[in-house]
């Protein structure tokens, strides 16, 4: 997902490409696009573009004397998951091309396009930011500052720190890649509470006594969370090209990878937090780690699924110490509907859909039950006649409580089960039912 630095190198390209070129005519809407019209028309106009935090502001400016007479039009973009800006010929516009606008003859005619894949970016007319962001984290550094250490009594900092750090009320331009390496190089638990760990920066004051080098000096030795929240995203930004997204060529993402230091990277550890956004980090996660937290089998970035594909890794084994449930728990919770979530807060992995036939399925479509015969070659997982079989779906009863104890929830199943006829699998001591498990399964 485009976050801060890549909003900011996308208007540092827009501003570059289009500097010398003069626009003309109409602007272009897809017909697939939900977004509102651009009601602009001009002979000639010029293009500007100006990032603050995730969201751009692009100024179409007529030229003078230009046809018909106008005052300029502003729109803001929020690019979403997938959203970029490219310059292309207008007889080669790119798949999934939202708006367009076009360059005025003489010349070879040129088309500006908001590109969007997944269609989760958005802009608005009139030109004024989102109500409710908070400053800059890049530009407006010290406003963005005092925003957060004047409003830390706010219900957003009762959550954990990783948490907290993707609300753009306060952090506007963080997101999910920023955050860990942030968290990373502080070696702050991501589910510390926000709070805790940001008061104590109310506290930080720089001695009288040292000059004003000293305490520059004293600043980059020794960075406290919200001046990373500034210094880190200007990384991203000095590494130059695209930053991190779907229209970075394979030298960018090349530079890209090798910056990172968390996210993604071997290693590291990955649970989901309580919006479903993957947090990756190293050591102690923190007392407030969800009390069910779903296990990510290592994690999966958002580069190697969907459009941002950069290489097809496959999917990693679930590691010995990750376990499907925490210590002293078994219970799963039903979740609250709570607010519904916006684009940029969906899940970014979500479980591919199982499309292997059921058993009633089978019947109507009159295909053969499969056979033990009939399994994979290579499975190593062999059917045990002499197992008890696990009761169809709708068939299930109630079982009788041991003496002296509860009922038992998980029979102890033998090792050794198929587990197309079965239906189980062993995670972590625990026999888990496959509907549950939301990844697939490599034998």
């Amino acid at each position: 997902m485009p976050e801060g630095p890549e909003l900011h190198l996308a208007s540092h390209f827009v501003n570059e490409a289009c500097r010398e070129l003069v626009f003309g005519g109409c602007v272009e809407k897809s017909p697939v696009s939900r977004n509102p019209e651009v009601p602009f028309e001009s002979s000639a106009y010029h293009i500007a573009a100006l990032a603050r935090g995730k969201e751009l502001r692009l100024t179409l400016s007529p030229l003078p004397g230009a046809q018909p007479p106008r005052g300029p039009l502003a729109l803001v973009f929020r690019f979403g998951m997938t959203g970029s800006f490219q310059l292309v010929p207008s007889d080669a516009l790119p798949p999934h091309a939202h708006l367009r606008f076009y360059t005025a003859p003489p010349g070879p005619r040129l088309a500006l396009c908001f590109v969007d894949i997944r269609r989760f970016g958005h802009w608005d007319l009139g030109g004024k930011w989102q109500p409710g962001r908070g400053p800059c984290v890049l530009l407006e550094y010290e406003q963005f500052r005092e925003n957060v250490l004047r409003n830390l009594a706010d219900k957003a900092f009762d959550r954990p720190i990783c948490e907290a750090l993707l609300d753009q009320r306060f952090f506007n331009g963080i997101g999910n890649y920023l955050r860990a390496e942030i968290l990373y190089r502080l070696r702050i638990p991501p589910f510390e509470k926000a709070r805790k760990v940001l008061e104590a920066l109310q506290q930080r004051r720089p001695s009288p006594e040292l000059t004003l080098s000293q305490k520059i000096r004293a600043k980059l030795q020794n960075p406290d969370l919200l001046e990373l929240c500034h210094s880190v995203p200007k990384e991203v930004v000095q590494l130059g090209g695209k930053g991190y997204g779907p229209e970075s060529t394979e030298e960018d993402f090349a530079a890209f990878q090798a910056w990172l230091r968390c996210y993604g990277t071997p290693g590291m550890s990955s649970l989901r937090d309580r919006q479903g956004r993957t947090i990756w980090f190293q050591g102690d996660p923190g007392p407030l780690v969800p009390k069910v937290p779903t296990p990510t089998l290592g994690g999966t970035p958002e580069w190697e699924h969907g459009s941002l594909e950069k290489g097809g890794r496959g999917h990693k084994t679930l590691q010995p110490h990750q376990q499907l449930y925490p210590a002293g728990g078994k219970s799963r919770k039903k979740k609250s509907k709570g607010a519904q979530r916006g684009p940029e807060d969906q899940v970014e992995n979500p479980p591919p859909p199982n499309k292997a036939p059921s058993r009633t399925r089978r019947a109507r479509r009159g295909l053969p039950e499969q056979t033990a015969a009939q399994q994979p070659e290579g499975t190593s997982l062999q059917w045990d006649p002499e197992a008890p079989r696990v009761p169809e779906k709708g068939k299930r009863r109630r079982q009788p409580a041991t003496s002296g104890g509860s009922p038992c929830l998980h029979p102890p199943l033998p090792a050794a089960l198929d587990l197309g006829l079965c239906g189980f699998l062993e995670v972590a001591g625990d026999w888990l039912p496959l509907a549950l498990w939301p990844f697939p399964i490599q034998l």
